[in-house]
C-alpha cells in the first residue's frame, strides 16, 4: 500500500505543523510524511526543527545524540530532505515541484512488530528508498526512528564533473 500527501507550504514553526491536517498522525504514513516535511526547514532553524520534531515524537523527545546526528548529517546537506518529495532531483538541486507531494510505502515487513510499524520513503537521489519507522501510542503513530538521511546524489551545483 502507498499513500500520497501534499502540502500547500512546508511546516516553519510548531503552530504551522499543528494546522496542518496530517498533524492528526492517526496513521502512521501521516506522521512519516510530516517527518520529512519537518526536516525540510532544518536549514532554516535548526532549533525550530527540532521543536517541531519533538511535537511528532510524544513522550520520547530528541536525544542529545539525535539532534547531533542531524546536525552532522544535515550540515551544509540541507537537500536531503527535499529529495523526497515529487519533481527533486540532483539536476535541479533538489528543487521539489509545488505544491509538494510525497509517497509513503509499506512493504512484507512494515508490520512485523505490534505497535510499530517500518515504512519505506523514495528518495530521488538514491537508488533504494529509506526506512521510517512509527510507534503507535493510543490511537495516533509518533517518530520513533527515521533512516532519511543517509547521503545521497549530491546536486549539480556541487558536483564539479556535472
Amino acid at each position: 500500500m502507498e499513500r500520497t500527501f501534499t502540502f500547500a507550504a512546508l511546516p516553519t514553526s510548531v503552530a504551522e505543523l499543528q494546522a496542518l491536517p496530517e498533524y492528526a498522525m492517526t496513521d502512521p504514513f501521516m506522521t512519516a510524511a510530516l517527518t520529512a516535511a519537518i526536516l525540510c526547514n532544518y536549514e532554516a532553524n535548526p532549533q525550530t526543527t527540532a521543536d517541531m520534531l519533538n511535537a511528532i515524537k510524544g513522550p520520547r523527545p530528541l536525544t542529545p545524540y539525535e539532534i547531533q546526528f542531524l546536525r552532522d548529517r544535515l550540515a551544509g546537506k540541507g537537500y536531503k530532505p527535499f529529495s523526497y518529495f515529487m519533481g527533486a532531483s540532483p539536476a535541479n538541486n533538489y528543487t521539489p515541484d509545488k505544491p509538494y507531494v510525497i509517497t509513503v510505502r509499506d512493504d512484507p515487513y512494515s508490520y512485523q512488530n505490534e505497535g510499530y510499524v517500518r515504512l519505506q520513503m523514495h528518495s530521488f537521489g538514491a537508488d533504494t528508498d529509506r526506512p521510517i519507522t512509527l510507534r503507535q501510542k493510543g490511537n495516533q503513530w509518533m517518530l520513533w526512528e527515521q533512516m532519511l538521511l543517509s547521503d545521497i546524489r549530491i546536486p549539480a551545483k556541487d558536483d564539479e564533473w556535472a
